[in-house]
């Protein structure tokens, strides 16, 4: 722990550190702990999820604020209700004695039983920008004396449409706070809410995430959207002990993928920012002990899962930038072993993924989709080599004796005929639908107009009081 006392945390910082196992800062908390603790800069930090950036602001953030203060003396604005709940949680379980209240703000949750907590008293409060506004308009929270605002995961919250709340969330803090800023990227409008609210601040360029392994291979098909999921299972079909995780865009799309895959009969789950964090943990310890062996999830909820021995990435959606594209495929090829990073492209992106492809530095490997007779071909390879597995092992008693009593009356080669029968029945009935090619069959769809696409982007943003909902 010498290292996290030379950062300048108090005794009980260090305690509560040595009860949650940390035994050194990462770089991130090397670099912003000691600026925060001295009180002087604001900060931007481009930095990834994973790097320990939470503990970075939540240390000094408690380290620096009073107990029985009686007012909101931290704000800390997360593009989501999963990661509002995960930092919540980080602040408390950092406290360690110091007795500060902090509370999740965020939508989906009752709003009355949220407004009744603040005005009890909150010391910090951790929550999305819709909900935050929401409840600062009905006059249950005053941030305008905190003493720092924190903007985590910033280029997500703009993906996400809330540049226009956070704006207005920052004109209700006073002057003099500190105010922190972490972003895996820099886009101009991240850059220009720093250079209007943020005064003298110092940039933190924490190393970034190894970009594509080479333990991993790097592919993608390029299907139409209504084929994604057909595509998908018959991925899943050639592979033998597929382990992975299938990304999707939201969370819309990860219920219905997840609720497709179990339907059909693979050992699916989901998870996102709807999920209980009890339904949550379930979930996940079913996923790392392999009872669950496809996890289909949105990139937010799929943080904090540390498993090494994936087999696969799977990007339903494209991600939207090549950040996130090493992010997520950075899950796979660890630990030495290989893996296998699998993007579905579809024909409206193609732009986007060749840009994406020239950012990561790397050419993706175009495939073929599998065709049917290739996924039973490789069902029928799979199932030799466990027929295989099985042969080698010692047969109990019990199976030796019934075999001995079948091989009398039958003759071996029925036998054996019959029970790949068995096995291969439900095989046998699954119908696979038909694949068309992605890419000039498509021109005679219609592409949306400038028009369309700025009414489209109003629907998907809504407006500020229906993002609260």
């Amino acid at each position: 722990m010498e290292d996290f006392r030379k950062l300048g945390l108090s005794e009980n910082a260090l305690q509560a550190l040595q009860k949650k196992g940390y035994t050194a800062p990462t770089e991130i908390q090397r670099k912003a702990i000691p600026i925060l603790m001295e009180g002087k800069h604001d900060i931007i930090a481009q930095s990834q999820t994973g790097t320990g950036k939470t503990a970075s602001f939540a240390l000094p953030i408690i380290e620096k604020i009073r107990e029985n203060a009686g007012q909101v003396q931290a704000i800390v604005l997360t593009p989501t209700r999963e990661l509002a709940l995960q930092v919540a949680k980080e602040f408390e379980s950092l406290m360690g004695k110091k007795r500060l209240r902090v509370l999740a703000v965020y939508g989906g949750a009752s709003v009355s039983e949220q407004r009744d907590r603040l005005r009890q008293g909150i010391d910090i409060v951790v929550g999305t920008p819709g909900r935050v506004i929401d409840q600062i308009d009905r006059k249950s929270l005053n941030i305008s004396m905190v003493s720092f605002a924190v903007l985590d995961e910033a280029d997500e919250m703009l993906n996400m449409g809330f540049l226009e709340d956070i704006e207005i969330i920052l004109k209700s803090t006073n002057a003099k706070k500190r105010m922190l800023l972490f972003s895996a990227t820099m886009p101009k409008p991240i850059i220009g809410i720093a250079r209007k609210f943020m005064h003298d601040p110092i940039i933190l360029e924490i190393e970034k995430q190894q970009q594509t392994s080479g333990l991993t291979e790097h592919i993608y098909y390029e299907v139409r959207p209504s084929d994604r999921f057909e595509c998908l299972r018959r991925v899943l079909d050639i592979t033998k002990d597929f382990y992975g995780i299938v990304f999707c865009k939201t969370r819309a799309e990860v219920d219905e993928l997840s609720r497709k895959l179990m339907n059909a009969g693979y050992s699916a789950a989901a998870i996102h920012g709807d999920i209980s964090q009890d339904q949550r943990e379930k979930i996940l310890q079913s996923f790392r002990i392999k009872k669950i062996t496809v996890l289909v999830a949105t990139d937010v909820a799929a943080r904090g899962i540390d498993v090494t021995d994936l087999t696969h990435v799977v990007n339903y959606s494209l991600p939207q930038s090549s950040e996130l594209y090493v992010h997520r495929t950075g899950r796979t090829g660890r630990a030495g072993k290989k893996g296998i990073a699998i993007t579905f492209v579809i024909p409206s992106e193609k732009g986007k993924f060749r840009f994406m492809e020239r950012r990561i530095g790397s050419q993706l490997q175009r495939r073929e989709i599998p065709s049917v007779e290739q996924v039973k071909a490789m069902k029928s390879e799979h199932l030799k080599l466990e027929l295989d597995t099985i042969l080698k092992s010692t047969p109990s008693e019990k199976y030796t004796a019934l075999a001995k009593e079948i091989l009398i009356s039958n003759a071996p080669v029925q036998v054996v005929a019959a029970l790949l029968k068995q096995i291969f029945q439900s095989a046998e009935k699954e119908n696979y639908a038909e694949i068309q090619k992605a890419g000039r069959e498509e021109r005679h769809e219609r592409r949306p107009g400038r028009r369309d696409e700025r009414r489209s982007g109003r629907n998907w943003r809504g407006s500020r009081r229906e993002r609260r909902r």
